[in-house]
């Protein structure tokens, strides 16, 4: 199995790991009387620590289907080398930081640390064309 697979799988146990986890703290702030609802009443969104695992979850899902694609596209060609198996581990590795730079809300650090991660596809990508 090659380094970018490895980080794909790691990657998706990663997101199940942060919808579990902003789960878990969406439910300690609104109750367990709300997660077993319909939820068919409108509420505003999650607050505090909660809202932000709830965001940075959300970040992930939108990130995460470029890395999905890149990885795939690199493997059906067999164009995957040294950089794109060093890019894979960079969007986990960023992603892994991004989640309690996020929760601690340390603003510019988390921006950065997104940078590098989503750098992390770009390098993967790089192996399509180089």
């Amino acid at each position: 199995m090659t380094p970018e697979l490895q980080m794909l799988i790691w990657s998706s146990l990663l997101g199940l790991f942060q919808i579990l986890l902003a789960t878990t703290f969406v439910t300690i702030e609104r109750g367990v009387k709300w997660n077993l609802s319909s939820r068919n009443q409108e509420l505003p969104p999650p607050k505090g620590i909660a809202g932000r695992l709830n965001r940075a979850a959300e970040n992930f899902k939108e990130t995460f289907p470029f890395f999905i694609a890149a990885v795939v596209l690199i493997q059906f060609l067999g164009r995957n080398n040294s950089v794109t198996a060093i890019g894979a581990q960079v969007y986990l590795y960023g992603r892994i930081l991004y989640i309690p730079i996020y929760a601690f809300d340390i603003t510019h650090v988390r921006t950065a640390v997104w940078s590098v991660a989503t750098f992390g596809i770009l390098l993967v990508l790089s192996g399509v064309f180089f």
